[in-house]
């Protein structure tokens, strides 16, 4: 009984959460240009929309750019921070580790207006660039974590021995750590490049309507009305979270990437 009552449960609120991506969906193949729901007739020209229309097609090229450079730089940041952070046991070293965590676990809105205030002040409020800086330093908290876990699943004894050998860091961090790390590194890539592929409330208060990726674009179309182009840029947000994930989980050890202890698992 406990048994059936706990399925029932779990798909209950399988449901629930499925929901609205269900409806987005049907709203995304509708033939006419409405968000009725359930679609009246079927058609895929709106995904098309996203790829044919100039606004759209600029709007996606702008995120997968801010997305792409955004991520690279908070891997850039978080990984001589996370090995900084691994040789150095200090207890003054933590210090760098909740700077490096912060940014992500305040409201987004507090760190947008923080960000806001810097590039207006500094004169550079507008330019393209500091959206990639801004978003990058929001989400240096993804690859540090991951990072940060990667490191700590190595053992010292393989890099006290190459120590020994006479290798140097840069040696020891290029033939035995960075093929160790190599997982949680690109892991900590796609989280970032997914996050800031849809984020919008820190693009649009650092670069305004300078530089409108999907998020920004999609607001500003509701001025316009509303047209299943939005659901279809949902919907694609959705799925490209979806395979990146899934290749993470596929090639990877996606629940010990997200923390989970592998004795707690067995």
């Amino acid at each position: 009984m406990n048994t059936v009552l706990t399925r029932l449960y779990f798909t209950l609120i399988g449901i629930f959460l499925a929901a609205p991506i269900v409806v987005v969906a049907g709203v995304s193949v509708n033939a006419k240009q409405s968000l009725n729901f359930p679609p009246q007739g079927f058609s895929l020209s709106w995904y098309g929309a996203i790829f044919t229309d100039p606004g759209w097609r600029a709007a996606l090229f702008a995120s997968v750019i801010l997305a792409l450079c955004a991520a690279a730089l908070a891997v850039a940041i978080a990984l001589p921070l996370a090995w900084f952070l691994w040789r150095r046991l200090a207890p003054w070293a933590q210090v760098f580790q909740l700077l490096g965590i912060a940014p992500f676990t305040l409201p987004p809105v507090i760190t947008a207006l923080g960000l806001l205030t810097f590039w207006a002040a500094t004169g550079f409020y507008g330019q393209p660039w500091t959206a990639v800086i801004s978003h990058a330093i929001f989400f240096v908290t993804l690859p540090l974590v991951t990072l940060s876990l990667g490191f700590s699943a190595i053992d010292r004894s393989l890099v006290e021995a190459a120590a020994t050998m006479g290798a140097d860091d840069r040696t020891i961090f290029r033939t035995i750590v960075l093929p160790l790390i190599a997982p949680y590194l690109v892991s900590g890539y796609a989280f970032a490049f997914v996050l800031s592929l849809n984020e919008y409330i820190v693009a649009y208060m650092t670069v305004g309507f300078v530089m409108e990726t999907l998020p920004i674009k999609i607001f500003n179309a509701l001025r316009y009305g509303y047209t299943p182009v939005m659901a279809s840029v949902t919907i694609l947000f959705v799925a490209v979270a979806a395979i990146i994930f899934g290749l993470v989980a596929r090639f990877g050890d996606l629940p010990k990437l997200l923390g989970a202890n592998a004795d707690d698992r067995s």
